[in-house]
């Protein structure tokens, strides 16, 4: 342990886990995050793997969350790759213009914030190439939004990167980077053995008595093991939380120090730290006189700075936070003026200009609203919500205030924070408030798809506000309101009532736009599905817009045509791509592949799963998450494989979260299936019977109407033929008032499988004499019921063609188990069958089926990593693996070797 600097005393496992990702990097890239509390280590990790990194020949890029500079849009990105900027010409048009426009090289508008991740994620996998890459990213938790969701989209895909990413948080925040592909190490307090190491060595000539106090006082923290003066360890009166002492620690240091250092330390303490020189020329204008960089060597020498010459970074987070508890509010608001006079930006200029005001200044709230607008432009929410809060505690014009704490809100709902809204509702309470201003206020926190708790009183709430902007003539605005109520409507039952009255305000307030019939879907998807369904296909007829077809695909899945579901979506998905809206593409994937798993096309749902469970966790959408862990278990199942508990138990717990009867009926439908492509029909029956409960927790109308052929296989096999006639029964009511294609399928199943003996005969073959070519999976089913059947009535050579054309459509389709279950069939009828042979593309993983698929089409690495959100060396790594899987050697041989999986 001698050896080993004081600050990693006892970090052996963590010194040695970070030491291997340096290791591996030109093989595997990896992100991680250290997490702990204050002084617990975490920056000194992050110098220690900083060091290793330059030592090993790697580039180690820096930046620094800044309390001061959480709200300004990409300025920890800017940190971090402006050293990589004079690479941005070799990147794509958008992807370099996306850059350009967040960092405000050019006066374009901020595209969407996944386009400006894969334009980073491009520029640093450029570079890692000629040199592997360390991203070391301390005090993550005061990074700006912008910047976090940039850096967490990248940490999610650097498998195939020369590229690892080391972050710090302290305790007590969200997680800023998060996902699958992260590790954590958290940081504990050090044991009684290495925290007396850490102070022997720091400290050696402490009596006995002084040293067992002053371990008491650290507790295992290393900072304060290292920092505390001795005098605080005796001092009764010493602050009783540890943070609070190491922060009077570092302020006992001050006193001692020059006028001329305190006020450099000051100003350093309200700005960003690390430009030196713009520090020293604000304490020059503070002062009155120039200010040099000595003025800095007492502040090293006391342990509360370091500096490069450039640069100026204070030891510790709790130093700068120290500084700026110690000055009056008086001497903060002279900083705050004398960086206003000497930054060259004006948009911080303004925000130094407000931090000092002490009075509402009309013209000055109206500068930091205009500076929160360009910062929404650059795509800085977070940073406009701000601007145009602090704009309202600048008014002195009651309406222009009442204006602006409005627009903060609706600010806060479009960044993810109710909190902030509950805070700014207060402060709205005492301003003289329209009283359709103040309901808007209070159910916009219900337009998040995702919150559905309290769904009867958000439904209703959503409903009546919807309803009265309909009458104010404000369409686009009631259409919001009335998605965000339909979608509840879809994930969770409101009641009978509420959704009367949402169907009522729905027709009444809306044309028949296609936008307008998804969420006439949702509402009512059975008692208006003969109308949608006639609507969905005159409008399918023609054009549409990617927008439209996203909404005419989600309103075709709701009804029960999930052929024209696919068809609409897959017409959909490459305008979504092209406008970098992740949130779209991951919902629009997802109900693709719901869709496509129900009419057999497993491939296709295979692939859109997998990629809708990435997408789903960039974009924060864990019920579209659910849904697409639920596709990609089924089908996995279906191919023939096994491991999927671990999945389908996340897409229940993310149900559960959110108390979603919808995500939960998912989850036993897949439950069910499964079962039943096992052969386990009892436990089929368990849990396929469960959706037809409605006071169950998973009974979701639509999902149980999709599973009734399922649902009569596993009775009818398992003995319950009994129970579930009714259960049968009552979805015929509900097929004798809807054309939904889902629902007869199944029932046309249903009814063969009920039918009886001296029935069965003319029934499956009704059932087969219906149109079912974009049902092949439905179709063979059938005709495996059909060729059983004859088998079983001593009719075996009349079977023998219905199970081959079933054991060749199982076989085309992937659908291991239901295959050999047709080569059963035909060997007890007399026919042998060879064994099915796996197509060589079966050996792919679904992302990389996807890519092999579009390589088969003649995308370049760059354009199918611009279309997956991938960089194009992880694509080039993918078919490298893929051509040795597929016995092929070039890119020409793609299309041949794949053949029917090649993608959409």
């Amino acid at each position: 342990m001698d050896g080993t600097p004081v600050c990693l005393v006892g970090r052996d496992a963590e010194v040695e886990a970070l030491d291997r990702l340096l290791r591996d990097v030109r093989h595997r890239g990896a992100a991680v995050v250290v997490r702990g509390e204050a002084g617990i280590g975490k920056s000194a990790l992050l110098r220690h793997i900083g060091e290793a990194a330059t030592a090993q020949g790697l580039r180690v890029l820096r930046t620094t969350g800044v309390e001061s500079e959480a709200a300004l849009p990409f300025a920890a990105l800017h940190q971090l790759v402006r050293s990589l900027l004079d690479r941005l010409p070799s990147l794509p048009g958008p992807q370099r213009g996306a850059l350009e426009a967040a960092f405000g090289m050019s006066e374009a508008a901020a595209p969407e914030p996944f386009l400006i991740g894969l334009a980073a994620l491009n520029l640093l996998s450029d570079s890692a190439a000629d040199q592997p890459l360390l991203l070391v990213v301390d005090d993550a938790h005061w990074l700006d939004d912008p910047s976090a969701a940039v850096l967490g989209f990248v940490a999610r895909r650097l498998e195939s990167e020369a590229v690892v990413v080391v972050a710090a948080q302290r305790d007590g925040f969200p997680p800023v980077l998060s996902g699958p592909a992260l590790e954590e190490h958290h940081l504990q307090r050090l044991d009684a053995g290495p925290a007396a190491e850490v102070l022997a060595r720091r400290a050696p000539q402490l009596d006995t008595v002084d040293r067992g106090r002053l371990l008491a006082v650290a507790a295992g923290n290393p900072l304060a093991l290292v920092e505390l003066p001795l005098q605080n360890a005796r001092d009764d009166c010493a602050p009783l939380t540890l943070t609070a002492r190491l922060e009077h620690a570092f302020a006992d240091r001050l006193p001692g120090l020059p006028g001329v250092t305190r006020d450099l330390l000051l100003v350093a303490a309200l700005e960003d730290e690390g430009a030196l020189g713009e520090s020293l020329a604000a304490a020059g204008a503070l002062r009155g006189e120039e200010v040099t960089a000595e003025a800095l060597v007492p502040a090293v020498e006391v342990g509360l700075v370091v500096t490069d010459g450039s640069e100026l970074h204070f030891r510790h987070p709790l130093v700068r936070h120290a500084i700026r508890q110690q000055a009056t509010v008086a001497e903060r608001q002279r900083v705050h003026l004398a960086w206003a006079r000497t930054l060259p930006e004006p948009d911080r200029r303004v925000w130094h200009r407000a931090a000092a005001a002490g009075a509402p200044d009309d013209a000055l709230a109206t500068e930091l609203e205009e500076a929160g607008a360009r910062a929404q432009r650059r795509g800085g929410v977070a940073a406009a919500q701000a601007a145009v809060e602090r704009a309202a505690r600048l008014s002195a014009d009651p309406e222009q205030r009442m204006r602006r704490y409005l627009r903060a809100a609706e600010l806060a709902f479009e960044w993810g924070r109710p909190d902030v809204v509950d805070r700014l509702l207060a402060e709205t309470a005492t301003l003289d408030v329209p009283v359709r201003e103040r309901a808007r206020l209070t159910v916009i926190r219900e337009n998040f798809e995702e919150g559905i708790h309290d769904v009867r009183a958000g439904t209703r709430r959503l409903t009546e506000v919807a309803a009265a902007a309909a009458a104010d003539g404000r369409t686009d605005q009631a259409l919001r309101f009335l998605q965000a109520a339909s979608l509840r409507c879809w994930w969770a039952d409101p009641g009978a009532p509420a959704r009367a009255r949402l169907l009522e305000v729905v027709e009444q307030a809306l044309d028949q736009d296609v936008l307008a019939l998804e969420v006439l879907g949702y509402v009512a998807p059975f008692d208006r599905g003969a109308v949608l369904l006639e609507r969905l296909h005159a409008l399918s007829s023609g054009p549409l817009d990617p927008a439209r077809a996203r909404a005419a695909g989600f309103a075709a899945s709701v009804v029960g045509d999930l052929p024209l579901a696919v068809e609409l979506l897959t017409s959909a998905l490459p305008g979504l791509r092209a406008d970098g809206r992740l949130g779209l593409v991951g919902r629009a994937l997802t109900v693709q592949a719901w869709s496509a798993l129900h009419v057999g096309r497993f491939d296709l749902a295979a692939t859109a799963a997998e990629e809708a469970v990435r997408l789903a966790a960039d974009s924060e959408q864990p019920l579209m998450r659910a849904v697409a862990l639920v596709v990609s278990s089924v089908v996995t199942v279906v191919h023939g494989a096994d491991d999927v508990e671990e999945r389908l138990a996340e897409a229940a717990r993310l149900g559960l979260q959110v108390d979603s009867n919808a995500v939960l009926a998912v989850v036993q439908f897949a439950r069910g299936v499964i079962a039943l492509n096992r052969g386990l029909h009892q436990e089929a029956w368990e849990e396929l019977a469960r959706l037809a409960d409605p006071s169950g927790p998973a009974h979701h109308p639509v999902v149980h109407s999709y599973a009734v052929g399922d649902l009569v296989e596993a009775a009818v096999h398992s003995g319950h033929r009994v129970e579930v006639e009714p259960l049968v029964a009552d979805l015929e009511e509900i097929a004798a008032r809807t054309r939904s294609p889902a629902l007869h399928v199944g029932l046309r199943y249903a009814r063969a499988l009920l039918a009886p003996d001296e029935q069965a005969e003319e029934v499956l073959a009704d059932a087969l004499g219906a149109d079912l070519a974009a049902w092949p999976f439905a179709r063979a089913r059938l005709q495996l019921a059909q060729g059983s059947w004859l088998r079983r009535n001593r009719r075996p050579a009349e079977s023998r063609a219905p199970l081959r054309a079933a054991r060749d459509a199982f076989d085309a389709l992937g659908a291991v188990a239901w295959g050999d279950r047709a080569r059963q069939e035909l060997r007890a009828s007399g026919e042998q069958s060879r064994p099915r042979t796996p197509e060589a593309r079966e050996q792919l993983s679904p992302q990389e089926q996807l890519i092999a698929g579009l390589a088969a089409q003649g995308l370049t690495n760059r354009e199918i990593g611009a279309r997956l959100y991938l960089s194009h060396r992880t694509v080039g790594t993918h078919l490298h693996r893929i051509f040795p899987k597929l016995g092929i050697t070039s890119r020409v041989a793609l299309g041949a070797a794949i053949g029917a999986g090649s993608a959409p």
